[in-house]
């Protein structure tokens, strides 16, 4: 959602962002909220982690309690950052520390260091789309970028 805002911002607005932590969509809650004004309007994103958090997200959708123009879902309780490739830690250490807030913290410290922070300035991006997928929003991109959901039977032996 970060990476997402801050290009949608540059993209809207035509000019840098100022500054590039957006602290409302970060942290290891369950369903974080903001309202970010960009080129005039207000957008309303929301981030959740778990798939409880989304669905119980979706309802106040569905019910029209809530209103977003951006969601994003990580299937994860927490997010990527305690997904189930993060490493196993024995009781004595998950027990008393937390993890995730640790590993988030530890991404956000990354970010910040780092000298290219924008997904739209990365190079190797750029590239790909001059030379194989042509504008952003493009057909080509469209169809090869985005998912689509199929209903699946169950698989029996």
């Amino acid at each position: 959602m970060e990476a997402a805002l801050r290009t949608v911002y540059e993209i809207l607005e035509g000019k840098p962002l100022e500054n590039l932590d957006i602290h409302a969509v970060r942290g290891t809650e369950a369903i974080k909220e903001a309202t970010v004004h960009v080129a005039g309007m207000d957008v309303n994103v929301a981030v959740t982690s778990g798939l409880e958090n989304a669905s119980k997200l979706l309802d106040m959708v569905r019910s029209g309690e809530k209103n977003y123009h951006f969601i994003e879902v990580m299937a994860c309780p927490g997010g990527c950052v305690n997904g189930g490739g993060q490493p196993h830690q024995p009781g004595y250490v998950r027990n008393f520390t937390d993890l995730r807030a640790d590993r988030a913290a530890g991404l956000y410290g990354e970010d910040a260091n780092m000298e290219l922070r924008k997904s739209h300035e990365n190079p190797e991006v750029q590239q790909l789309y001059k030379e194989f997928l042509g504008e952003p929003g493009s057909h080509k991109a469209h169809e090869l970028l985005h998912t689509h959901y199929v209903k699946r039977e169950l698989y029996k032996k």
